[in-house]
C-alpha cells in the first residue's frame, strides 16, 4: 500500500470528540486495506487498560487499536497521567508507574525534554510498523501558557510530519470563535499543519449550517471536511469521566436498577457498559445515600484513591446506605478499588495514596487490603465459580487483598476475589462484566435465564466500529482526507 502521512485529530477543547473520530478513522483505514495504528503522546485519564504484555495505557488508545484490528502496545500511549487528587497525578511512562507529581511541577518546562524524547521514540517505533498513524491531541491546541512545554499537540504533529484536522464541538456553542481562534493563535509553522476542520456533535438540519460552513472556510482558509451529527445510536467506549455527567442519575420503574456508586476518583467506568446496554436494566450513577433506595444491585467501582473515596463514602452517608442495601438482600458488588473498600480494612503503610495510613472497610467481605508500591497490570483468563467457560478481563491495581473466600480461578489455578454468597462479592478484575456467565449470575434473581439476552461483547464492539466508520463516511469527505494525507 502507498505510504500515507500521519494524521492528527486536534481539538478546540476537551471532549469535542477527537477520540471518537480517531477511532472511526482507524476502522476506515483498516477497511480500505491499510495497517493503521493510534497514537497519543500524553493522555490524562482514569480509564486505563492492560496491554497483552502487561503494561498500562489509556483506554481510548486500546479502543482505537481494537478498531484498527491490532493489539495495543505502550507505544500508542507512552505517557499516561492518572489523577489521584485535586492537584496530583500518577505518571505512567511506557506502561509503568514512575511516581507522582503535582500539576505545577509537571507542566514546568524543566524535565519536559525527557518526556518529549520518550514520546518521539514511541512514535518512531510505531511509525516504522504501521501505516498510517492516527494521532490524537489533548484538550485545546490554543493554550498559549502551556505551548512551550507541549508534547502532545502541535509540537508532536510537527515532529511527526502529521496533517492536522481540527475538531470542534458545535453543541457547546461558540464554534466560529473556537475554530478561528484555535487556528489564528498558532505559530505560522504550526498553522500550516492544519489541513482541515471537522464540525462535530451537530443537532438538527444540516442544511442550516451550509452558510456557516462556507463562512468558516473563508475566515480560516482551511476546508471544512464535514459536519458530523451526534451519533447517539453508536456505542463506543468513552474515556473521559466527564461522560458520566450525561448518564442516568436515578432509578426507573419496571427495570432492574443497577446503581454504580459515584466515587470522587472513579476509574474504569467502562466496566459497566454491558449492563448499560441491557434492555431490562437501568444503570445509573448514585451520588448520595438516597440514590440507593430503589436500587436492586449496588456496584462499587474502581478508584484511583481507595482510602480517600472510602472516607468520602462515610462522609456522604453512602457507607451506611451500602451496608443497609446488603442487609435488605440487595446485591452488592465491588470491582478493584470497590472490592478493597468492601473488606474489613484498607492499609497504606507507605503513604502511596496520601496521608491516610488505614481505614476500616465496609465490613461486607472477610478481606484485608494493603496498598503496595508494585502495580499489577495484566490481562487474565479465568473461570467464574464452577462454570467451565473461559472468561477474560484485566487487572490494574496497587494493592494486595488477602481472603479465604475466593470464587475465581486463573488458568494456573491461582484463586482471586472474595465471595460471601452470590449477592455479595468483589474482584480486582476489570471487564469482568463483559463475560456472560457473570451477567447471568447477577441478573438471574430478576429474570428467567432462558429469556436473558445474550451478548458477545467482542462481536458487539466490532459491529459498533463498523457503524462508526459508516457514519463518518456518510458525513466526512473521506476522499479529501485521503488526498490530504497522500501529500508528503
Amino acid at each position: 500500500m502507498k505510504r500515507l502521512a500521519p494524521v492528527m485529530l486536534a481539538g478546540t477543547g476537551s471532549d469535542v470528540g477527537k477520540s471518537l473520530i480517531a477511532t472511526g478513522l482507524c476502522r476506515i483505514f483498516m477497511q480500505d486495506g491499510y495497517h493503521p495504528a493510534p497514537f497519543k503522546a500524553q493522555n490524562m485519564a482514569l480509564n486505563s487498560y492492560a496491554t497483552p504484555d502487561g503494561f498500562e495505557i489509556g483506554r481510548a488508545q486500546a479502543v482505537q487499536a481494537e478498531a484498527a484490528g491490532i493489539d495495543c502496545t505502550t507505544d500508542m500511549n507512552p505517557i499516561l497521567l492518572k489523577p489521584s487528587g485535586e492537584h496530583t497525578s500518577q505518571v505512567v511512562l511506557n506502561g509503568r508507574p514512575s511516581g507522582n507529581t503535582d500539576a505545577y511541577q509537571y507542566f514546568r518546562k524543566e524535565g519536559k525534554e525527557e518526556l518529549r524524547r520518550i514520546a518521539h521514540e514511541a512514535f518512531d517505533r510505531l511509525n516504522a510498523r504501521y501505516n498510517p498513524i492516527v494521532l490524537e491531541g489533548a484538550g485545546s491546541i490554543s493554550e498559549l501558557n502551556l505551548r512551550d512545554g507541549d508534547i502532545v499537540n502541535m509540537s508532536m504533529a510537527f515532529y511527526a510530519g502529521a496533517k492536522v484536522i481540527l475538531v470542534a464541538d458545535i453543541d457547546r456553542g461558540g464554534v466560529f470563535a473556537s475554530v478561528y481562534g484555535s487556528i489564528m493563535l498558532q505559530t505560522p509553522e504550526h498553522r500550516r499543519l492544519i489541513k482541515g476542520i471537522i464540525i462535530n456533535k451537530f443537532r438538527g438540519d444540516l442544511r442550516l449550517f451550509e452558510d456557516g460552513r462556507q463562512q468558516l472556510e473563508e475566515l480560516c482558509g482551511v476546508p471544512v471536511l464535514g459536519v458530523v451529527p451526534i451519533a447517539s445510536h453508536i456505542h463506543i467506549e468513552e474515556e473521559d469521566s466527564v461522560a458520566i455527567a450525561g448518564k442516568e442519575k436515578s432509578a426507573k420503574k419496571d427495570k432492574v436498577n443497577v446503581a454504580v456508586v459515584l466515587l470522587d476518583h472513579i476509574s474504569n467506568f467502562t466496566d459497566f457498559n454491558v449492563l448499560e446496554r441491557h434492555p431490562q436494566v437501568n444503570l445509573y450513577y448514585a451520588a448520595d445515600s438516597n440514590d440507593l433506595a430503589d436500587a436492586d444491585i449496588v456496584i462499587l467501582p474502581g478508584s484511583k484513591n481507595t482510602l480517600s473515596d472510602l472516607l468520602g463514602l462515610r462522609k456522604k452517608g453512602l457507607a451506611k446506605a451500602i451496608r443497609e442495601a446488603r442487609d435488605e438482600g440487595k446485591t452488592v458488588i465491588g470491582i478493584c478499588g470497590g472490592y478493597q473498600m468492601m473488606g474489613d480494612i484498607v492499609e497504606d503503610p507507605d503513604s502511596i495514596e496520601g496521608e491516610l495510613k488505614s481505614l476500616p472497610g465496609l465490613g461486607l467481605l472477610p478481606a484485608r487490603t494493603v496498598i503496595c508500591q508494585e502495580k499489577t497490570t495484566r490481562q487474565v483468563n479465568f473461570r467464574f465459580l464452577d462454570d467451565d467457560r473461559i472468561c477474560k478481563g484485566y487487572e490494574i491495581h496497587m494493592g494486595r487483598t488477602d481472603t479465604n473466600n475466593p470464587f475465581i480461578w486463573f488458568e494456573d489455578g491461582t484463586p482471586e476475589g472474595c465471595m460471601i454468597d452470590e449477592k455479595c462479592w468483589g474482584s480486582y478484575i476489570h471487564g469482568i462484566l463483559d463475560n456472560p456467565v457473570v451477567i447471568e449470575l447477577i441478573l438471574s434473581p430478576f429474570m428467567d435465564r432462558k429469556t436473558n439476552e445474550k451478548c458477545d461483547p467482542a462481536t458487539f464492539r466490532d459491529e459498533q466500529y463498523n457503524l462508526l466508520a459508516d457514519w463518518l463516511r456518510k458525513y466526512l469527505d473521506v476522499d479529501k482526507i485521503y488526498s490530504i494525507i497522500q501529500e508528503r
